[in-house]
């Protein structure tokens, strides 16, 4: 079986080095990126089977990230997970147009569960 393959954007490289780690140890084939530039085309080109965004960019929000991943015609039923300090864990993420919100700090084996139950479903 092909592992599933995650494309990972924060610009907290710390963040993205440890997500990248734990992930790549449950085997998934992860992209990690600290830069929003191009990010759809990023996305089009590897093709991932879920997206991890963090809400907080410096440069461009994930929430317009995200709609511009779900209006794409190759992407679109691609679920996203948002990474946030800001967003409340039982907000409507449906507002965010995401599958999933993990408040940070966060805990590891959250992060892998809601990864393996999204990535199941494709």
């Amino acid at each position: 079986m092909m592992p599933k393959r995650i494309l990972v954007l924060d610009d907290n490289k710390d963040l993205l080095d440890m997500v990248n780690e734990v992930l790549s140890y449950e085997n998934f084939h992860v992209h990690a990126t600290s830069t929003s530039d191009d990010i759809i085309q990023v996305a089009q080109k590897y093709n991932p089977d879920l997206v991890i965004l963090d809400y907080h960019l410096s440069a461009g929000s994930s929430d317009d990230i995200c709609r511009q991943l779900k209006a794409d015609e190759q992407l679109g039923n691609v679920p996203v997970i948002i990474f946030s300090a800001y967003i409340n864990r039982n907000s409507n993420y449906t507002a965010y147009n995401c599958e999933a919100v993990i408040a940070k700090p966060f805990n590891l084996a959250e992060l892998v569960d809601k990864v393996t139950a999204l990535t199941a479903q494709n």
